[in-house]
């Protein structure tokens, strides 16, 4: 397999070097981040929700596994059709129908009454949301040089750790205090009010970003003038695209990300459920713990992108984090029945894998070429779908048939510690001519 360079071209190092970046990281980074955290509180609601609706509508864990993992069957087969079409019509058109309609599927969820109509809405959200990060990856690099995107893509994608800060104590006290209101069930409102939200910011995005660098109204010709030359000797600097999907190191990062989506999905969808059979009581206790995984993880995105950045490196960083966040899950049961223990793993993990999803975008962008960007990181963004869409199914039915996580937890750790090694051979240093 092929190798990527450890740093970018030196003469991005130019000074002053920050001025036009940071005001396009202001600039962008923000409202990105709040629509990013939009759409991962309406994947989120549901391991909420799951702690009232089950017993309302008379259903099992296995059919919450097929509802949660049915999401990402809307991903593998809408991901790619919507980043081609993203290069086509712009960021601005592309966000308007993800977020609006995602909206609208999320504030349906409420009224689902059935196994059957879960089912539906919850492919319908995936098949509407498909396309939105890789999408803002695919965007992202068209404004920023390699070198910057370490610490860019760590500050957007640190929306998946802090939306599990916000989602955790505001679905906990929605449920605790809306039950009954108009009504509808606690998990019936938090549907409701978490749905709304990326309406409004699927409508704002139109008005408010640009769609490429040249577009940018907030830069002056200068500073656009800068841009483009740094992007273009990045360009130039970087890998050929070779064969697409074909590329062995393609499949590798394909399949490194399906290990990571499938063992994310522990962190996503089931801590409530993990922290209420540690012993967790009242659901706003289980949101503020929940909150507080999240957080950790935050943290751990965060540092690890600027210490990878700052020191050069990538392989260790990101191999290292992602089998600590793996052993960390197979320590769990040595926890059992400890509220306080099994936040403090659970925050360790999160801080881990989570902190590995931004730097493995970071490297993954460098390695699949300019000319095959918006392609390829759909690409590799599907195949991890698939390992969203699996996972929570496998671990729902394991949960069903032996009354416990330990088995699936540590199958996809397992998973998760082959993904590393084939990740760690993947980025190799390139051999010295």
């Amino acid at each position: 397999m092929s190798s990527i360079p450890s740093r970018a071209a030196p003469a991005l190092h130019a000074t002053p070097a920050a001025s036009p970046y940071a005001r396009i990281g202001r600039r962008l980074i923000p409202f990105l981040l709040a629509c990013y955290l939009a759409a991962l509180i309406d994947r989120l609601n549901l391991g909420f929700a799951k702690l009232q609706f089950l017993a309302d509508l008379g259903l099992d864990e296995a059919v919450y596994g097929v509802a949660a993992g049915i999401l990402y069957l809307g991903y593998i087969l809408f991901e790619v059709p919507s980043n081609l079409l993203l290069a086509r019509i712009g960021i601005r058109r592309t966000l308007l129908r993800i977020m609006v309609l995602w909206g609208l599927f999320t504030v349906a969820l409420a009224f689902a009454g059935n196994r059957y109509a879960f089912y539906a809405l919850r492919f319908l959200l995936g098949a509407a949301e498909a396309g939105f990060f890789p999408g803002v990856v695919f965007y992202l690099t068209a404004w920023f040089p390699r070198e910057r995107r370490g610490r860019v893509l760590s500050l957007f994608a640190v929306g998946v750790p802090l939306s599990g800060v916000v989602a955790g104590p505001v679905s906990g006290f929605i449920m605790a205090q809306m039950g009954g209101a108009a009504g509808l069930n606690g998990w019936q409102w938090l549907f409701l009010l978490e749905g709304l939200p990326a309406i409004a910011l699927g409508v704002a995005a139109f008005f408010y970003l640009p769609d490429s660098p040249a577009d940018a109204r907030f830069l002056d010709a200068r500073d656009r003038e800068r841009v483009a030359r740094d992007l273009a000797a990045d360009r130039a600097a970087a890998p050929a695209a070779g064969r697409g999907w074909r590329e062995p190191r393609m499949l590798a990062l394909a399949f490194v990300y399906f290990a990571f989506y499938a063992i994310q999905s522990l962190l996503l969808l089931w801590v409530p459920t993990l922290l209420k059979a540690a012993g967790v009581g009242s659901l706003v206790e289980i949101g503020w713990r929940a909150g507080a995984v999240s957080l950790a993880g935050a943290l751990g995105m965060v540092a690890l992108g600027f210490s990878s950045d700052r020191t050069g490196e990538r392989r260790l960083h990101l191999v290292g984090a992602g089998a600590l966040g793996a052993l960390l899950f197979v320590a769990l049961p040595l926890a059992a029945g400890s509220p306080d223990g099994t936040v403090l793993l659970l925050a360790g993990a999160a801080a881990c894998i989570f902190g590995f999803l931004a730097l493995f975008w970071t490297a993954a962008s460098g390695m699949v070429g300019a000319d095959g960007a918006a392609v390829g990181i759909a690409l590799i963004s599907s195949v991890g779908a698939v390992g969203s869409f699996l996972s929570p199914t496998f671990i729902g039915w394991m949960r069903e048939a032996t009354g416990s996580f330990t088995g699936a937890v540590d199958a996809l750790a397992a998973l998760m510690l082959v993904a590393m090694a084939v990740l760690w051979r993947t980025l190799r240093p390139a051999p010295k001519k």
